[in-house]
């Protein structure tokens, strides 16, 4: 077995630092987002937004780093209102995005007089989406003058939402070099086709003829992240399936009305892209063995083949291109023990400067844990990239409760991010090595390992988990009697599944957001694409057999008189995706069959925990619920 021990991440004998993590200290953290960068490149602006445990909220502060003596100064909101206007190239127009009503559901607007009533009435599927029931109002773009201050809805009378639904921002549309038009991603369908595509185009209005044209109708799957080079040339994301939200995504350019797919033979997924400033390159970041790395790519003229080539290496996540200072990348960047600081990286050697500092003082005074990277070998063969992350002031002569952590997605990279609800770093402070396995269904481990897991959600990664914690269970200072599970979303769903096949492994489970019963799971999601991909599709197509292989051999309920481990089952009651039926059929199972269990509920939490008082319930509750159980 392979080991290599990232000492870079992992000084836990720190001279003066003292403390662990807590839930407390983990929601004061500030956490940083990039505003931009001036157009002269002499400034940088960000925001630090800090919890306010007692109001409930987040404090706001923006400050200014001058990259010409390297001062930081804070500023008010008017100072960085340039950064929210997105002003065409030549000053004259800017892009404000608006909320327009379009359809009459609730029932206000079809009985006025009925001024008291909360009813919603629907025609389609298009009824609620992430944690949002619809209320007839949409995403459109709007053109205003700067010099009239005259407004132009390029989307009128449209169904369509542009920003997308449920994530999508500013990324989402750019202006043409020349000023003379916009390109935008939308999804143009609407109800059952809505949601059960994922085939967004990009869209180009022509400011002069106010005509709007589809630039990416031969490609029926995702095309996001439109940007221009000066030279008018075209680059955007693009998956070429429809339905697989995690299809591999590659960076295509539009130039003279031919397109190119540079990625086409990287057997790799693009996570965001950025122009080089002469336009000849583009510059990506991308996950890779349980990391995220910048490389880049050339765009080539004529039958060259393009070259991909990585330009950063190291245990860290690069995330969040702000933009480009000279010939350096303005970037964010967090591991497993530090939360998100920006970086100016040269674009050529990949060396780093680290420009923002909004938390160093704190982690100066905490013993970091160590972060360790295993090849584990699976049941078929083939070797797993695992992240083992120990507790500081780890002593291997001791033995130590150990957690699976299984991750979510299912096809979402686990590498060097920083949570503030799956933070390994608590995990370890609190006295437990955690064990992340990157099982099949991950990115970063080439297409075919990210792709193996669709339709096969109970198969070979069940057993790629299973192989991680027997492994590391095999260590002395792992204590095998004491060995726990816990995950959310798809992470959720194979800790219920893992309950009913583990075979006495684990003395504990915390399943968040997890799907239980995939038959009602695809009575009552909201974007059916997700299901029809992964499971098969729905559990009336009796001679699908992918489908029903899933629903009969993968649907945890099936399992569940096996279930004889406590388990902590955590439901968002506004989350759409996997909603709260889910939650309450698996801890009514539990408790109907006598197994030790808990339900902890947040009436207002959606997929995720996102306020600072529910955020430290759910930390506390967590390991409350460990130190009962493990």
């Amino acid at each position: 077995m392979k080991r290599i021990l990232f000492l870079a991440l992992c000084v836990s004998t720190q001279i003066f630092a003292q403390d662990v993590m807590t839930p407390e200290k983990l929601w004061s953290l500030g956490r940083v987002g990039a505003l931009g960068i001036t157009e002269d490149e002499n400034d940088f602006y960000y925001q630090v937004s800090t919890p306010n445990i007692d109001e409930n909220s987040f404090d706001k502060s923006y400050f200014k780093y001058s990259f010409q003596d390297g001062a930081i100064s804070e500023v008010d909101e008017e100072e960085i209102q340039s950064f929210t206007e997105h002003e065409s190239p030549d000053g004259q127009w800017k892009i404000v995005e608006k909320r327009v009503k379009v359809l009459d559901v609730k029932g206000t607007d079809l009985y006025p007089k009925l001024n008291e009533t909360d009813a919603y009435v629907y025609d389609n599927l298009q009824h609620r989406h992430w944690d949002t029931w619809s209320d007839g109002k949409f995403n459109h773009l709007q053109l205003v003058s700067n010099a009239t201050g005259v407004a132009v809805d390029i989307m009128k009378g449209e169904r369509h939402h542009s920003p997308t639904m449920p994530f999508g921002g500013s990324e989402d549309y750019t202006w043409s070099s020349d000023s003379k038009s916009i390109v935008y991603v939308c999804k143009k369908k609407f109800g059952r086709a809505y949601m059960n595509s994922t085939n967004t185009d990009l869209y180009q209005y022509d400011l002069e003829s106010r005509r709007t044209r589809n630039l990416t109708s031969d490609n029926p799957g995702y095309d996001t992240h439109p940007t221009f080079n000066q030279k008018g040339d075209l680059a955007y994301l693009s998956m070429a399936r429809d339905g697989y939200e995690s299809d591999k995504n590659d960076i295509k350019v539009l130039r003279d009305g031919m397109t190119t797919n540079l990625t086409q033979g990287w057997d790799g997924t693009v996570n965001e892209i950025i122009w080089s400033q002469d336009g000849s390159n583009i510059y990506f970041t991308a996950p890779i063995k349980g990391t995220v790395q910048l490389f880049v790519v050339d765009v080539p003229m004529g039958k060259k083949l393009p070259v991909v080539k990585q330009i950063t290496e190291g245990v860290w996540d690069l995330g969040g291109i702000v933009g480009w200072k000279g010939k350096k990348l303005l970037i964010g960047r967090t591991d497993m023990n530090h939360a998100r600081e920006y970086y100016l990286v040269d674009a050529k050697k990949g060396d780093m400067e680290k420009i923002t500092h909004v938390n160093d003082d704190f982690y100066e005074t905490l013993n970091l844990s160590n972060v360790e990277a295993r090849d584990i070998e699976t049941v078929d063969g083939k070797k797993m990239h695992t992240w083992i992350i120990y507790p500081p002031n780890f002593d291997p002569q001791k033995k130590y409760p150990t957690l699976l952590y299984t991750q979510g997605g299912p096809q979402s990279a686990l590498s060097q991010f920083y949570s503030f609800r799956w933070n390994f770093q608590i995990m370890a402070a609190n006295g437990y090595i955690v064990v992340a396995p990157n099982r099949r269904g991950m990115p970063g481990h080439g297409v075919e390992w990210n792709e193996q897991i669709s339709k096969d959600w109970g198969g070979l990664n069940m057993q790629d988990y299973l192989s991680a914690i027997d492994s590391m269970a095999k260590e002395p200072f792992v204590d095998e009697n004491r060995l726990g599970c816990v995950g959310a979303s798809y992470g959720g769903y194979s800790a219920f599944f893992l309950a009913g096949i583990h075979e006495n492994r684990f003395k504990s489970f915390i399943a968040h957001d997890g799907v239980f019963d995939l038959h009602s799971m695809y009575g009552t999601t909201e974007e059916l694409f997700f299901p029809n991909w992964d499971i098969g599709g729905p559990y009336w197509e009796i001679d699908n057999k992918a489908a029903q292989k899933s629903y009969s051999s993968y649907d945890p309920k099936n399992y569940v008189t096996s279930w004889n481990t406590p388990i902590l089952i955590i439901q968002g009651g506004k989350d759409y995706r996997v909603p709260i039926g889910q939650g309450l059929e698996a801890f009514t199972a539990a408790q109907q069959l006598g197994v030790k269990s808990r339900f902890l509920y947040f009436p207002t939490e959606n997929h995720w925990v996102l306020s600072p008082q529910n955020g430290l319930v759910w930390q506390n509750e967590f390991f409350r619920w460990l130190k009962e159980t493990l």
